[in-house]
């Protein structure tokens, strides 16, 4: 009995090791840099721990010392630590109904390079072969050693995929073939790779998490305008993901159907949100014979062209979603939105600033309106944060965020642990710096 108890209180001490080691990842994270003091600190751990921390840190590859910090006190400068870029590596794939984008990303966020089809969903086995092509394509940039750090696929995707064609206005297609195709079971077994997959607003909501806003704030509900509307929400710096991982759809928020002569006639006397809020209802009103072929450049070259066109759909649009948003204040009273999307400036910041005149106009009596404030990576979002699914899940603190607070991992996810054989653990880092609970 008394080794069964020994050998329990030693594997709680290498889960609460490795729960640190992944406390000061996720702090470097956010932070950028940090020296051992400041992150002694912040885990309340003492010098020669957190030192023992980091020295396993940096020969496993994770990071990099990166210089003296002077800052004119006595002593020693400070030796400045980072992420290594090479740490680890992932591939994140982004699939919508309009464009498919697979993406490689470093430990430190960075995109290396990426494999991008702007074309109507084509039918499962086909977009399988490609998306395949696409990562052995972009496996090339790395060598024999950085393929070794390879922690897995990201999987983004609208569920439901085959669901809604009307209120979009899209050709069937091959989209009903998705509705019983597990593309992530299909890419584990032709890439010999785990794959983590989440719906595509969550997936987008965790890079603005991760690597954008989310380092300063902690609540804030996220919009993402691609084809059609998608959602993320974050409270107390944890993505919220609801039961079937579909919380903030704001997508299927009923709103009074559209005015435009090129919307699909509505079946109620109300219509769904992404019906209206959509780059596809865009792309329909600006070319209505050739919107299902037109491409995120095409869609940009037209709206610069059809300057009253764009005008008449952002009136509608924003109407919409500002009406919709004021049923999400009422209920989260959610301090910040962020708004990101597929198309790049000037349509961000006029939509913005449309958006906010629209929500300021609807306000009503001894309500204030949450700041509205445009996302971090542009068309990026989705294929960062599907990059984001396997790294976080093998070094974060908080993994479990992506799990519904399971210790299974994302949906799709084909282990219970990680590389070092720890299970997942959630943690909240909000602006301050969280430690974890030590009664276990």
């Amino acid at each position: 009995m008394e080794e069964i108890r020994k050998s329990g209180r030693g594997s709680n001490s290498a889960q609460l090791r490795r729960y640190n080691e992944r406390i000061v990842l996720q702090i470097l994270r956010r932070a950028g840099e940090a020296s051992k003091a400041e992150l002694a600190r912040a885990v309340q751990l003492t010098n020669a721990a957190i030192g023992a921390i980091i020295q396993d840190l940096i020969e496993e590859g994770l990071i990099v010392e990166a210089g003296k910090r002077h800052d004119g006190s006595r002593g020693q400068p400070a030796t400045i630590l980072r992420l290594a870029a090479s740490g680890a590596f992932s591939f994140g794939v982004r699939l919508d109904r309009t464009n498919m984008e697979t993406v490689l990303m470093d430990f430190a966020g960075r995109i290396i390079d990426r494999r991008l089809h702007d074309r109507i969903l084509p039918a499962p086995g086909q977009a399988l072969e490609i998306l395949v092509e696409d990562l052995d394509s972009l496996r090339g940039h790395l060598s024999e050693q950085d393929r070794a750090r390879i922690t897995g696929i990201g999987l983004a995707q609208p569920f439901n995929l085959g669901a809604w064609l009307h209120e979009l206005g899209l050709p069937e297609a091959d989209f009903r073939k998705w509705e019983d195709f597990d593309l992530a079971g299909a890419l584990e077994e032709a890439t010999g790779l785990p794959v983590f997959s989440e719906n595509d607003g969550t997936a987008a909501a965790v890079a603005e998490l991760f690597y954008g806003l989310g380092r300063q704030k902690d609540d804030f509900l996220y919009l993402f305008l691609g084809p059609a509307i998608g959602g993320g929400l974050i409270l107390k710096g944890d993505v919220v993901r609801g039961k079937t991982g579909n919380a903030a759809d704001v997508a299927m928020i009923p709103v009074p159907p559209s005015s435009l002569p090129t919307a699909p006639p509505s079946r109620h006397n109300w219509d769904l949100l992404l019906s209206r809020a959509s780059l596809v209802s865009l792309a329909r009103h600006l070319d209505p014979g050739n919107f299902p072929d037109m491409s995120r450049k095409d869609l940009h070259h037209a709206f610069e062209r059809s300057k009253a066109r764009f005008e008449e759909w952002m009136e509608d649009c924003v109407a919409a979603l500002a009406l919709a948003l004021r049923s999400a204040f009422s209920l989260l009273d959610m301090p910040l939105v962020v708004i990101d999307g597929d198309l790049e400036e000037p349509f961000r910041e006029r939509f913005r600033q449309a958006l906010k005149i629209a929500v300021e106009a609807t306000a009503p009596e001894m309500r204030k309106s949450p700041d509205i404030q445009i996302g971090s990576f542009g068309h990026d979002a989705g294929a960062i944060g599907a990059a984001s699914l396997p790294q976080f899940f093998n070094f974060s603190p908080r993994a479990a965020i992506l799990t519904g607070g399971k210790d299974t991992g994302p949906a799709g996810a084909g282990r219970t642990e990680d590389r070092a054989g720890f299970p997942a653990r959630a943690a909240r880092l909000g602006s301050h710096l969280a430690t974890p609970d030590r009664s276990d």
